[in-house]
């Protein structure tokens, strides 16, 4: 399975938020949008960073309620991993594995941003694969 089929199965709605917005902007924005990664673009549609509650926690563990006022690019991941719409579920899950994180952006041409995947939209949609492919099998079976 691809990873195009996941962003056609759940959209290619993606929250963004400035780097330039405080942790406090971000956090609202998480929870309002019950999301729990927010993507910073680099000024048009490529993938900057990606801010998600684990960053924000770690800035509170470290600064306490000051970090509230930190700015989104001083506390986001840069580096960003991202996925292509023709990878794999399971090549999704390995990166995230390998890379501990649980969002990975998926851009299209020219490094745009087309969607977002979390480790729960993969797990989900290898899920459904292995019940299918149950399925298929005890069908053959029944058939002799």
């Amino acid at each position: 399975m691809l990873i195009a089929h996941v962003l056609r199965e759940k959209g290619g709605l993606v929250h963004t938020i400035s780097q330039d917005a405080t942790l406090e902007e971000a956090a609202r924005a998480l929870n309002e949008k019950g999301v729990g990664a927010l993507v910073i673009l680099d000024g048009g549609e490529t993938p900057l960073g990606v801010l998600s509650e684990r960053d924000i926690i770690r800035a509170v563990a470290k600064l306490g309620a000051a970090s509230l006022d930190k700015r989104v690019g001083d506390v986001m991941s840069r580096g960003v991993i991202t996925m292509e719409p023709m990878d794999t579920v399971d090549d999704g899950l390995s990166r995230m594995t390998e890379k501990r994180v649980r969002h990975l952006p998926v851009v299209g041409d020219e490094g745009r941003l087309i969607g977002i995947v979390s480790i729960g939209d993969l797990v989900k949609m290898r899920i459904q694969e292995v019940e299918l492919e149950a399925a298929s099998m005890q069908a053959y079976i029944a058939t002799g």
